[in-house]
């Protein structure tokens, strides 16, 4: 059968191009939430990652399931690109000036997706291609919410949630074939570079601030929380091999639902806390020594707690892990360490937090089997 998953064991230099692009709008989400860092900006950064997050999905699922070695679907899927990289760039003024930008870029991404999938053939392709009226739906929800401004945005891009996270409730994904090896490195490739952004918002602030020595121990602190981010994700004990088991060898009526919950809902946990963590990095480290407003030691704290709550949702969607009694600690004592920012200094905090998250993960790397992995649930 013509593009059929199990053919596709590598993700393509042209897929990880694609992500470059993607990830670009994880920026832009960062410096819109660093511009207003306030539980306002945080649901218009939950609204947008929401609705992006899903169509970038989309795109995952379908190169999953169909090669992009041909010069017509290469030159659709450079379309789809274009379309993203518009969007990133309107989206720090999607709330603030009302206008068409976003919501048609977002359209021409969905529009390009249903034209790679209507040119598809398999039984798969086509139940999955079934759910594209409702990804046109929310399209055009976000067009209409974001050009009329005000609180029709919060509400029709709320709409277009429901219609995109909604619809695999009311059309299962379970005839979609999913090819693990290949889904399992497309969705890490993409985990790694955004990690990037973390890094990316330190230097940002660095060079905004001038570098000096106590910026240059700061910065460096940064990056080693970043590097815990990359541990907690990809040295779990056999992470990939572990996540592709997992992924292939579940029933065939369930792994299109377990592709969905673990490289879907708990990925977005995981790219959303990078973004908050990346905010509060780059408002953090601007002045180390200073005591850090109060957004920028929640968002320090939040993001890192998202991403390791989302980690363990992760694994557990997969089988392959969950909470523990450990990771559970771990975030709590992560939050704890806020008044150690907004009292002492950002740069404390970010030791802090260093500290914690290097003592969590050796601990959940070194403890008894028991302890550090929740037994799978179905």
């Amino acid at each position: 059968m013509e593009g059929s998953p199990a053919r596709i064991e590598r993700v393509s230099t042209l897929e990880l191009f694609f992500d470059l692009v993607f990830v670009f709008t994880v920026t832009e989400l960062t410096d819109l939430l660093v511009d207003e860092p306030t539980g306002k900006g945080l649901v218009q950064v939950v609204l947008l990652l929401a609705v992006i997050w899903w169509m970038y999905g989309g795109y995952a699922w379908l190169t999953n399931a169909v090669r992009t070695d041909r010069l017509g679907r290469r030159a659709v899927l450079l379309g789809g690109m274009a379309a993203f990289f518009v969007l990133a760039l309107a989206v720090p003024d999607a709330f603030d000036e009302p206008g068409p930008a976003v919501g048609l870029a977002y359209l021409a991404v969905v529009l390009v997706h249903s034209t790679l999938f209507g040119r598809a053939g398999s039984v798969g392709l086509a139940a999955v291609a079934r759910l594209e009226a409702f990804n046109l739906a929310a399209a055009l929800s976000v067009l209409a919410g974001l050009w009329i401004g005000g609180a029709a945005a919060y509400a029709l891009l709320g709409l277009a949630i429901l219609l995109e996270w909604g619809t695999p409730r009311l059309k299962p994904v379970e005839a979609f074939e999913v090819g693990a090896a290949h889904f399992v490195e497309r969705h890490g490739l993409v985990i790694i570079v955004a990690i990037g952004e973390s890094i990316i918002a330190i230097g940002l602030a660095v060079r905004e601030s001038g570098l000096d020595v106590g910026l240059a121990f700061a910065a460096l602190l940064g990056l080693a929380l970043s590097a815990g981010l990359w541990f907690a994700y990809f040295d779990a004990p056999d992470h990939e091999h572990a996540s592709e088991a997992a992924l292939a060898g579940a029933p065939d009526d369930r792994r299109g639902r377990m592709a969905l919950d673990a490289f879907g809902t708990w990925h977005f946990g995981l790219l959303l806390g990078i973004i908050v963590l990346a905010a509060g990095l780059k408002k953090a480290v601007a002045e180390p020594f200073d005591p850090a407003a109060t957004a920028a030691a929640l968002f320090m704290a939040g993001g890192l707690a998202a991403y390791l709550v989302s980690e363990a949702g992760f694994r557990q969607a997969l089988g392959t892990g969950g909470p523990t009694p450990l990771r559970v600690l771990g975030v709590l004592l992560i939050l704890a360490t806020i008044p150690l920012g907004t009292e002492v200094a950002g740069t404390a905090q970010l030791g802090a937090l260093v500290v914690l998250l290097a003592a969590l993960l050796a601990a959940e790397r070194g403890g008894a089997p028991a302890l550090r992995r929740a037994p799978a649930t179905s």
